[in-house]
């Protein structure tokens, strides 16, 4: 029976205690038609009282309520509270009014109704993410603050069709998910709520009912740009302050001729390069001083940052994401990160990203299965799910799908300042039969195995990178035979802009693993790269998935003693190095840490200490100084003319020798894959007169023998070769020369 402060149930009209049933199901797909001030031909609880609005507020832990003075009684039984107001009443009201509730136990709040507020999604938003072109999504979607009518507050939205509600939930209501329903815009699928009186740095995620099944649930922001240290898994509001200072760095990557100049990267997991004093992670800005200093010294011109999306399992290296737009909590805020990048900028260091669009993790709380259907993947599991990584497919063709993973790349490169992306798994996008059996797969509409959505959608994603983001590199991690990955769309290629060489890896690797007596028997995996060098523009990579967990560190792989092993070390940085293609690699390996990388720890800095694995840190550096400052090493990377072998078929002794080439440079490079010494051997050069030896890997300052050639030579009048002169050089064991042409 109700009270004085309340209303019968039964007093209401039939639309209104619909209404009211709907809402405490939680089902109610449009509060705004309900809750807040709405103008009604009579009061529907007392027949006598002349009145022209209703008020109603949906309070489920509130003991009386008012709005401006104006007492709200109960409908008894519910949590819903309600008022009739006359004209008169409602014009002294302001537009955006507050509610006023006393809890149980006798605690006071007050907050302007959120069902006030106009839809903030406008037409052409809609529009445009229907068509999956809305570029700058991460500004729509997602929860933003926001100052609307004066009143400061934060704007949520979300994309959920099969959800039959959606509400805010967080700290500040309790985690209740009746307390903030959104309203759907129109059949767009998209849910949006403004919330007065939310901050920057709120808890918050998504409580989702599903319309078909009724089930329940809570989901992070797909678009969240914070997120808690794992294991929590709750999203932050987040508002930037941070101000750039590389502005002279932006106007220079708009001109940057990367296929020109030198790329020479290091690729660093940022919670295991270094950690602290008790094996704690460092943060970002401890990070960026650090990292910089030492990639300066060393030479690198960009660093390449495993995953720093969030991600709840550290042993998943970052690739198995859950918050494409949030930097990682574990080593400080987003604004941090933004510190971060800037100062490696200010350094004149580049910061390229690897980006996961290939799949994501099943963890109940994130993208799968995300408003209780297959909204971001596959409903068919034979197109939906990577059986070897247990882990999602994105529905490329789902234009919402692919604008999500658009716009977080464009993120990335607009609001966090990256230079370029380092797109992971690609070949697994573009086949359909990818690590599958027969039967397990779906044929495209020929009948074929190529994934035809996932190929339009990297065609679209590398024409707007380049477009939006001129001077940006982004390379793909493939691993096939594809054609035409790095060339332009519109001569029917992906558009990327560089690809991984795994072919030259696996077959570089391979062969240094073999004893010196085997290596002339397989001096074809040496020579083999150059027939396809230049059907793409290669980066070389010696990357973080070489040296990990039963495949051994980089120096483990060599032959030999352990001199021996550094020697080949330094030998295969100088054959990586001296060779036509960007470079590539992983932290560690530039000082041959014994143990293979571990992401639970930092490296074993100690290590280089030791004079060997020094030395092989010093002819690293050597490397990319003389990378870096001889355009025959960098200037013509993607064109046959800049490469010309001397000799590729010494096998016998397992010597190779080319020269590179530049608009006004030549570069000699010579190979002794034997520890065995060799005098008075002759080689070809291209031009008559006087070499300098700018470079040995075998020089005492790295560690080796010391056997070399004076610093210079001078060509003879003797072909050789099919070259016009030549010369005889000393070749120390397991070692590179670089001799430049002086005229």
């Amino acid at each position: 029976m109700a009270t004085s402060d309340e209303v019968p149930f039964s007093a209401l009209g039939s639309v209104l205690q619909g209404n009211i049933h709907v809402l405490a199901e939680g089902r109610h797909h449009d509060p705004f038609s309900f809750l807040g001030c709405h103008p009604i031909d009579e009061c529907e609880h007392d027949k006598h009282k002349k009145c022209g609005w209703r008020l109603t507020a949906w309070l489920p832990t509130a003991q009386k309520a008012a709005v401006h003075g104006i007492g709200l009684k109960r409908v008894s039984g519910t949590d819903l509270f309600i008022c009739c107001i006359t004209d008169k009443q409602k014009l002294a009201l302001p537009e955006h009014f507050s509610v006023s509730w006393t809890e149980a136990d006798g605690s006071q709040h007050e907050m302007v109704s959120p069902y006030s507020f106009a839809h903030h999604l406008g037409e052409l938003d809609l529009h445009l993410f229907s068509e999956g072109r809305h570029w700058e999504l991460y500004k729509v979607l997602g929860a933003h603050v926001k100052t609307i009518d004066g009143i400061k507050g934060v704007q949520f939205a979300v994309w959920a069709p099969a959800a039959e509600r959606v509400s805010v939930v967080g700290d500040f209501n309790g985690w209740n998910g009746l307390r903030h329903p959104m309203r759907v815009n129109g059949c767009s699928g998209v849910w949006e709520l403004f919330i007065p009186g939310l901050h920057a740095n709120d808890l918050y995620k998504f409580e989702i009912r599903n319309r078909l099944s009724g089930h329940v649930f809570t989901k992070t922001d797909p678009y969240a740009q914070a997120m808690e240290m794992r294991p929590a898994t709750g999203c932050k509001v987040y508002e930037s302050s941070y101000q750039w200072q590389d502005k002279f760095w932006q106007q220079q990557l708009a001109d940057f001729d990367w296929q020109h100049k030198p790329i020479s990267i290091y690729e660093v997991h940022l919670g295991s390069w270094q950690r602290g004093d008790n094996g704690e992670f460092l943060n970002y800005k401890e990070l960026a001083h650090r990292l910089v200093e030492y990639v300066k010294w060393m030479g690198f011109t960009h660093i390449e940052l495993l995953p720093v999306s969030e991600h709840p399992l550290d042993a998943s290296w970052g690739y198995q994401t859950t918050g494409y737009f949030a930097p990682t909590s574990r080593f400080g805020t987003p604004d941090e990160f933004r510190y971060f990048v800037d100062y490696c900028h200010q350094n004149h260091i580049g910061v390229f990203l690897d980006w996961v669009p290939a799949h994501f993790p099943k963890d109940e709380f994130a993208l799968g299965r995300f408003d209780g259907s297959a909204l971001y993947e596959h409903e068919d599991h034979r197109r939906g799910e990577h059986q070897d990584w247990g882990t999602y497919i994105f529905n490329y063709g789902r234009n919402e799908v692919s604008n999500f993973l658009i716009s977080n790349a464009l993120f990335w490169l607009k609001e966090m300042h990256i230079d370029g992306l380092r797109v992971d798994a690609v070949a697994s996008m573009l086949y359909l039969d990818y690590s599958r059996n027969e039967g397990e797969w779906l044929p495209n509409e020929h009948g074929g195995r190529e994934n035809l959505e996932a190929i339009d959608f990297l065609r679209l994603l590398n024409e707007e990178v380049h477009a939006q983001c001129p001077g940006t590199v982004v390379m793909a991690e493939e691993s096939t035979s594809w054609p035409m990955v790095s060339r332009p769309t519109w001569m029917g290629g992906l558009g990327f802009s560089m690809k991984w060489n795994m072919g030259w890896m696996n077959d570089t690797l391979d062969y240094f693993a073999k004893d010196s007596i085997y290596r002339p028997y397989h001096h074809n995996q040496l020579t083999f790269s150059q027939m396809y060098a230049y059907s793409e523009n290669f980066v070389l990579p010696l990357s973080h998935d070489e040296v990990v967990h039963l495949k051994g560190s980089l120096i483990n792989k060599m032959p030999g003693d352990h001199w021996q092993k550094a020697a080949n070390v330094r030998l295969l940085l100088a054959y990586q190095a001296l060779n036509p293609g960007k470079k590539l690699l992983f932290m560690g390996s530039e000082f041959a840490q014994w143990e293979e990388w571990n992401e639970a720890q930092s490296l074993n800095w100690a290590v280089s200490e030791h004079p060997l694995h020094r030395g092989i840190q010093l002819s690293l550096k050597a490397l990319n100084e003389l990378y870096v400052n001889h355009s025959a090493l960098h200037q013509r990377d993607f064109d046959h003319e800049g490469f010309n072998w001397i000799d590729c078929h010494d096998f016998q002794q397992s010597i190779l020798s080319f020269a590179r080439f530049s608009d006004n440079q030549i570069m000699v490079c010579v190979f002794n894959f034997t520890p065995v010494p060799r005098e008075n051997y002759r080689i070809g050069l291209p031009s008559s007169g006087s070499y300098q030896e700018v470079f040995n890997s075998d020089s005492e300052w790295f560690g080796g023998s010391n056997i070399g050639n004076g610093g210079g030579l001078v060509s003879e009048d003797k072909p050789w070769m099919n070259q016009p002169c030549s010369v005889e050089l000393k070749l120390p064991p397991l070692a590179a020369i670089a001799l430049l042409f002086q005229g």
